[in-house]
């Protein structure tokens, strides 16, 4: 039986970093790594860098057909075992929702929700007892977040998705992470949209990839629903699950976040 891992946005920050760990054994022996991305140049550069093999899609999981073809590559394959996807693709687009590009909204919508439950779709089939599903999440998704209000939502969708899929899935050994980092030093805010929205948003600070990949891969292996990486962001979630959220708001405008 082939052993695979799926890593989507795996060209760069906190997917690379994925792949990187795996192909270290961070999650047991694999045979393969499927990375996908948009960017073919990247991808090739994983593969001179991973000792393990690594089988690349170029794909924009934008677009529907890419999910297809990750699911004929899954059916062509003899006796596979998925035993890892990580959903990490995703951008975000700040600023007040009325002032944004509609098509920014839609393809936060499709990448960062249609993306992963097409892919647990297609994977799960081939998901055995030990199989384990890590979706990126964000602290964005513990309270609504005024101009980043799709992204913040999605992230929230993300987060309740996995918790209920672990609950699901737990009875056949399969076990679902949701992962809520803070920002990282990415690509994610190269083009944010609203660069003024952006700045005041990162007054949360910033956290170190390899410690978020690190506390993500843990967190899966021990069959964690959860996963928030950064001590004060725990603090936040605990206090978002008991505070109003006119509260939570109040907080963010003293901190200048809006």
């Amino acid at each position: 039986m082939k052993h695979i891992a799926i890593v989507t946005g795996a060209s760069s920050g906190l997917g690379r970093e994925f792949v990187l760990r795996l192909d270290r054994g961070e999650m047991g022996p694999l045979d393969e790594i499927w990375v996908v991305a948009r960017r073919a140049e990247r991808l090739e550069a994983l593969e001179r860098t991973c000792a393990t093999a690594i089988r690349g899609f170029c794909l924009d999981l934008t677009q529907s057909d890419s999910f297809d073809t990750i699911e004929h590559a899954l059916q062509e394959s003899d006796d596979i075992h998925v035993a890892l996807l990580v959903n990490n693709a995703g951008f975000g687009s700040f600023g007040d929702f009325a002032c944004q590009d509609a098509s920014a909204s839609r393809g936060m919508m499709q990448l960062l929700m249609q993306a992963p439950v097409e892919l647990i779709y297609r994977s799960l089939p081939f998901m055995h007892e030990g199989s384990r599903i890590i979706n990126i999440a964000s602290v964005a998704a513990f309270v609504p977040q005024p101009r980043l209000a799709v992204y913040s939502a999605a992230k929230r969708f993300i987060l309740d998705l996995s918790r209920s899929l672990d609950a699901e899935l737990r009875e056949v050994g399969i076990h679902v992470t949701a992962v809520c980092p803070k920002f990282m030093k990415t690509e994610f805010l190269d083009a944010p949209g609203d660069d003024e929205a952006a700045r005041a948003m990162t007054v949360i600070g910033f956290e170190r990839i390899a410690d978020v990949a690190h506390a993500a891969l843990k967190a899966s292996r021990a069959g964690k629903s959860l996963c928030i990486p950064a001590l004060d962001m725990k603090a936040l979630y605990a206090i978002s699950r008991i505070a109003p959220y006119e509260l939570a708001l109040k907080i963010e405008r003293a901190l200048g976040v809006f």
